[in-house]
Formats: C-alpha cells, structure tokens, sequence
C-alpha cells in the first residue's frame, strides 16, 4: 500500500467518523472519491466502516449522557415530544439502529437510541452491520467486488 493510498484511508477514516457524529456531511460523497481513486476497495469498506460506526458510538455516547431537563430547557422540547419519541424507540428498540446509516437521520437516530438508553452491546453491534451493509453495497453498485 503506497503512501498517498494510505493517507487516503486515514482521510476515509476521519471523514467518515466526523460524518457519523454531529458534524453535517454525509460520508457516501467522501467514500465514492476514495473508492474511485484507489485500488483496494476492501481496504474503503473496512476503514470506512470502522470509522462511520465509530462515529456512530460517539454519537450514542453523547445521547446516553443527555438529560431530559437539558432537552427541554436548551431546545425547548415539551416533555409530550420526548414521550412520544420515547414511546417510539420502546416500541423498535435497538432494531432502530439498523437505519443509522440513513443521511440526515442517522445521527438523530443514534443520539436518541443512546438518549432512551437502549441496549448499548446489541446497539453497537446493529450499528456495525448497518454501516458495513452501506459500505458493502456501494462497492457492488460499483463492481468493485
């Protein structure tokens, strides 16, 4: 693996971990120019997995860490809203995080799993195979595995 190819990666793994925390860029438009440039597709999906679920964990982090006073007073939430939101993440539970990868959405999904305190093991693992899933299909979508 050459030098510029290995800054590449180190440049996928920042950038897909800052994509997955609250920082607002999605990571697919950063994946498809490294994917197109290099020769090791394999390496894209493995650093750009790591680093986007990585991210993700932060992001759990960081909701499991809120306060529901803190919501209400700095974002002006009505209790109402989180109890509907919490009735919603009751009812799917830790399955939500199979959509995380979802631009947009995804950190809002991985701060509430980790804000309603799901289960942080089964968590972490769907986050894992949702980003890999990602990852996964952009390179058969460009035959490049």
């Amino acid at each position: 693996m050459g030098g510029l190819e290995t800054l590449g990666l180190l440049g996928l793994f920042i950038g897909t971990f800052l994509a997955a925390t609250v920082v607002p860029f999605s990571s697919d438009v950063l994946y498809f120019a490294i994917l197109a440039s290099t020769a090791n597709p394999w390496g894209c999906l493995v650093v750009g997995t790591l680093g986007n679920w990585l991210g993700s964990l932060v992001t759990y982090w960081i909701g499991w860490i809120g306060k529901w006073e803190w919501i209400e007073k700095w974002f002006r939430v009505k209790p109402e809203t989180l109890e509907k939101q919490k009735r919603a993440i009751d009812r799917y539970g830790v399955w939500l995080a199979l959509l995380a990868w979802v631009p947009f959405i995804g950190d809002v999904i991985a701060i509430a799993l980790g804000f309603y305190r799901t289960r942080p093991l089964m968590t972490a693992i769907l986050l894992l195979f949702g980003k890999f899933a990602r990852f996964l299909v952009w390179n058969l979508v460009y035959g490049l595995i």
